[in-house]
Protein backbone atom coordinates (compact mmCIF):
# COMPACT_ATOMS: atom_id res chain seq x y z
CA UNK A 1 0.00 0.00 0.00
CA UNK A 2 1.23 3.37 -1.17
CA UNK A 3 0.28 5.10 2.17
CA UNK A 4 2.52 2.80 4.06
CA UNK A 5 5.68 3.52 2.44
CA UNK A 6 8.01 6.36 3.48
CA UNK A 7 9.61 8.54 1.74
CA UNK A 8 12.68 11.12 2.72
CA UNK A 9 14.14 13.15 0.49
CA UNK A 10 17.29 15.40 0.50
CA UNK A 11 19.78 17.59 -1.52
CA UNK A 12 23.16 17.45 -0.77
CA UNK A 13 26.03 19.58 -2.08
CA UNK A 14 28.20 16.78 -3.21
CA UNK A 15 28.35 15.33 -6.76
CA UNK A 16 26.15 11.90 -7.42
CA UNK A 17 29.75 9.85 -7.25
CA UNK A 18 30.39 10.94 -3.75
CA UNK A 19 27.05 10.03 -2.55
CA UNK A 20 26.95 6.22 -4.77
CA UNK A 21 30.21 5.42 -2.83
CA UNK A 22 29.03 6.65 0.55
CA UNK A 23 25.91 3.83 -0.09
CA UNK A 24 27.97 0.97 -1.21
CA UNK A 25 31.65 1.32 -0.02
CA UNK A 26 31.82 -0.98 3.73
CA UNK A 27 34.64 1.66 4.71
CA UNK A 28 32.20 4.76 4.14
CA UNK A 29 29.06 2.85 5.52
CA UNK A 30 30.82 2.39 9.34
CA UNK A 31 31.29 6.36 9.28
CA UNK A 32 27.75 7.48 8.94
CA UNK A 33 25.15 4.22 8.41
CA UNK A 34 26.13 1.07 10.15
CA UNK A 35 28.43 -1.58 10.10
CA UNK A 36 28.38 -3.95 7.32
CA UNK A 37 31.03 -6.45 6.96
CA UNK A 38 30.64 -7.19 3.07
CA UNK A 39 28.68 -5.65 0.26
CA UNK A 40 28.23 -5.42 -3.00
CA UNK A 41 26.18 -3.33 -4.99
CA UNK A 42 24.95 -6.32 -7.35
CA UNK A 43 21.95 -7.97 -8.02
CA UNK A 44 21.30 -10.81 -5.46
CA UNK A 45 23.97 -10.19 -3.09
CA UNK A 46 22.42 -10.72 0.63
CA UNK A 47 23.97 -9.19 3.39
CA UNK A 48 23.19 -8.15 7.35
CA UNK A 49 24.01 -6.14 9.86
CA UNK A 50 23.10 -4.87 13.45
CA UNK A 51 21.32 -2.47 14.34
CA UNK A 52 18.91 -0.78 17.06
CA UNK A 53 17.92 2.05 18.86
CA UNK A 54 20.72 3.08 20.75
CA UNK A 55 20.88 1.36 24.27
CA UNK A 56 18.51 -0.46 23.20
CA UNK A 57 17.97 -3.91 21.70
CA UNK A 58 20.13 -4.78 18.29
CA UNK A 59 18.36 -6.80 15.77
CA UNK A 60 20.23 -8.84 12.84
CA UNK A 61 18.72 -7.27 9.47
CA UNK A 62 18.52 -9.64 6.63
CA UNK A 63 18.87 -7.96 3.09
CA UNK A 64 19.48 -8.65 -0.42
CA UNK A 65 20.22 -6.37 -3.33
CA UNK A 66 17.00 -6.07 -5.69
CA UNK A 67 18.58 -3.59 -8.05
CA UNK A 68 21.91 -1.69 -8.52
CA UNK A 69 22.44 1.00 -10.98
CA UNK A 70 25.67 3.11 -10.40
CA UNK A 71 24.80 6.28 -9.53
CA UNK A 72 21.56 6.16 -9.88
CA UNK A 73 19.32 3.34 -7.78
CA UNK A 74 20.40 0.60 -4.90
CA UNK A 75 17.43 -1.02 -3.36
CA UNK A 76 17.38 -4.09 -1.41
CA UNK A 77 15.06 -5.85 0.96
CA UNK A 78 14.90 -5.57 4.32
CA UNK A 79 13.44 -7.33 7.22
CA UNK A 80 14.69 -8.71 10.17
CA UNK A 81 16.11 -12.05 11.23
CA UNK A 82 13.13 -14.60 13.69
CA UNK A 83 10.90 -11.73 12.79
CA UNK A 84 7.63 -11.34 10.68
CA UNK A 85 7.30 -9.02 7.49
CA UNK A 86 9.20 -8.09 4.54
CA UNK A 87 10.04 -4.67 3.25
CA UNK A 88 11.53 -2.14 0.65
CA UNK A 89 14.45 0.18 0.93
CA UNK A 90 15.21 1.86 -2.06
CA UNK A 91 17.91 4.51 -2.56
CA UNK A 92 17.25 6.89 -5.55
CA UNK A 93 19.79 9.62 -6.57
CA UNK A 94 19.20 12.10 -9.06
CA UNK A 95 22.66 14.21 -10.33
CA UNK A 96 22.12 17.44 -10.49
CA UNK A 97 25.57 18.43 -11.40
CA UNK A 98 27.55 19.47 -8.24
CA UNK A 99 24.47 18.30 -6.15
CA UNK A 100 22.97 15.11 -5.84
CA UNK A 101 19.16 14.43 -4.63
CA UNK A 102 18.65 11.51 -2.55
CA UNK A 103 15.29 9.95 -2.38
CA UNK A 104 14.73 7.02 0.29
CA UNK A 105 11.54 5.36 0.33
CA UNK A 106 11.09 2.20 2.27
CA UNK A 107 7.82 0.07 0.82
CA UNK A 108 5.68 -2.21 3.03
CA UNK A 109 6.52 -1.18 6.93
CA UNK A 110 3.67 -2.28 7.63
CA UNK A 111 4.87 -5.88 7.65
CA UNK A 112 7.34 -5.18 10.31
CA UNK A 113 4.19 -3.85 12.88
CA UNK A 114 4.01 -7.25 13.93
CA UNK A 115 6.93 -7.66 15.37
CA UNK A 116 6.56 -5.32 18.23
CA UNK A 117 6.20 -1.19 19.00
CA UNK A 118 10.19 -1.65 17.98
CA UNK A 119 8.77 -1.73 14.40
CA UNK A 120 6.37 0.78 14.22
CA UNK A 121 6.04 2.92 11.53
CA UNK A 122 6.89 5.96 13.49
CA UNK A 123 10.34 4.54 14.42
CA UNK A 124 11.40 3.90 10.76
CA UNK A 125 9.99 7.76 10.24
CA UNK A 126 12.14 8.96 12.97
CA UNK A 127 15.11 6.54 12.15
CA UNK A 128 15.66 7.95 8.10
CA UNK A 129 14.75 11.11 8.70
CA UNK A 130 17.87 10.81 11.09
CA UNK A 131 19.71 9.12 8.61
CA UNK A 132 19.21 11.31 5.47
CA UNK A 133 19.45 14.97 7.63
CA UNK A 134 21.67 14.41 10.09
CA UNK A 135 24.05 11.34 9.93
CA UNK A 136 24.62 11.09 5.74
CA UNK A 137 24.56 15.03 6.24
CA UNK A 138 27.26 15.69 7.98
CA UNK A 139 29.20 12.87 6.47
CA UNK A 140 29.33 13.85 3.08
CA UNK A 141 29.11 17.69 3.62
CA UNK A 142 32.43 17.67 6.20
CA UNK A 143 34.01 20.35 5.21
CA UNK A 144 37.53 19.67 4.50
Amino acid sequence: MKKDSIIVERTFNVPVNKVWTALTDTNEMKKWYFTIEKFEPKVGFKFDFMGGADNGTQYLHLCEITEAEENKKLAHTWRYDNYPGNSLVCWQLIDKGEQTLVRLTHKDVHTLEQGGADFAKENFVQGWNYILHTSLKNYLEVES
